[in-house]
């Protein structure tokens, strides 16, 4: 594995309050390991992106909160003094100036002389292959080179820290997968700090080496995609990282009994109790195979599979997993078989 060639961070009660009196971060404590990838996932407004800002030293944090960089206190740096690389969801890059000269403008801010700064971008170009666009201006190429001249930009500063600010979100889906990847690939060769903001779930768990889910300002949990997916902290997790089912009955005589039917299960008597699964613990069966019967009520044709939304009963919705070639149609019965080591009681 390749050594670490970027910085631990800590953060220690960082905050943010603007001026009208908004909070768009309540004060956090995080360790950021040498040359890991941190993924921070959460809906819009949820202060992630406030973060990212606080550890580029685009913000200042609130009284107390303080930033280090190996244990050096950078709090009151400014960003060109951190040496971050920073890549933005538009980009931002300069339409006047050619793919070589973009990647490498952070280097002429730095003082680097022009054959040296010249070199060390056509390096970084060539690393991420795209050295045939050197001459182009920005104009002229597609949104899947533009990410890639945003990330050699970001790179070419040889950063502590390279931080990404929803880099993928303007691509379309397949782009969007592809490049992500590629993005994964290349931080584990250069095995530099990265921090990842994104809403998407799926970059979330394929890009991090951990993720940390936020909510309204704050820190919802902190864990590896598994403990993440597998262990939400709370319903709200376990909601925005995936899909989780839920569905509402009474634990009686070692049997789950609810509007589906009933599910044999190893826990005492209980009033009121709900059973959690994922979609992919499913099994469908024909309604004379299960227990538990639903209705069908819609069939989403995915490809390699189908998604499919069923009726408990009750007006429960649940959503499974499927085999593409599985004969479903909205309206039918279908039995529902589930994995005694997928699905949890709470």
């Amino acid at each position: 594995m390749t050594a670490p060639t970027g910085a631990a961070i800590s953060i220690a009660g960082c905050g943010k309050t603007y001026p009208d009196g908004t909070r768009a971060l309540s004060p956090v404590d995080l360790e950021v390991k040498a040359g890991e990838t941190l993924v921070l996932l959460g809906p819009s407004g949820c202060g992630k992106t406030t973060l990212l800002r606080l550890i580029a030293g685009l913000e200042t944090p609130d009284a107390g909160g303080r930033i280090a960089f190996d244990g050096a206190d950078v709090t009151a740096l400014p960003i060109e003094k951190r040496n971050v690389g920073m890549v933005f969801q538009s980009y931002a890059l300069f339409p006047n100036m050619s793919v070589i000269d973009n990647v490498a403008y952070g280097l002429r801010v730095r003082g680097v002389a022009t054959q040296a700064r010249r070199a060390q971008a056509a390096s970084v170009l060539a690393m991420m292959r795209i050295e045939a666009l050197a001459e182009r201006r920005i104009d002229q190429l597609s949104g899947g080179q533009r990410q890639r001249v945003a990330l050699a930009r970001a790179l070419a500063v040889r950063p502590r820290v390279l931080l990404l600010d929803e880099p993928l979100t303007a691509l379309d889906a397949a782009l969007r997968e592809h490049l992500r990847s590629e993005i994964d690939a290349l931080l584990r060769r250069l095995a530099i700090t990265a921090v990842y903001v994104t809403h998407d779930q799926a970059e979330a768990l394929a890009l991090g080496d951990r993720i940390v889910v936020m909510k309204n300002g704050a820190i919802a949990q902190v864990g590896t995609p598994r403990e993440v997916y597998f262990q939400p902290a709370d319903d709200y997790v376990a909601g925005f990282v995936g899909i989780t089912n839920r569905l509402e009955g009474i634990v009686r005589n070692g049997r789950f009994e609810t509007a589906a039917g009933i599910l044999r299960v190893t826990a005492p008597d209980r009033a009121k109790a709900r059973l959690l699964f994922r979609p992919e613990a499913v099994r469908l069966v024909s309604p004379a195979d299960a227990t538990l019967v639903f209705q069908v009520t819609q069939v989403e044709f995915q490809g390699p599979r189908q998604r499919v939304t069923l009726n408990a009963g009750d007006g429960t919705r649940i959503i499974a997993e499927a085999p593409a070639d599985l004969p479903l149609s909205a309206g039918t019965a279908i039995g529902l078989v589930l994995d005694a080591n997928r699905y949890s009681l709470a």
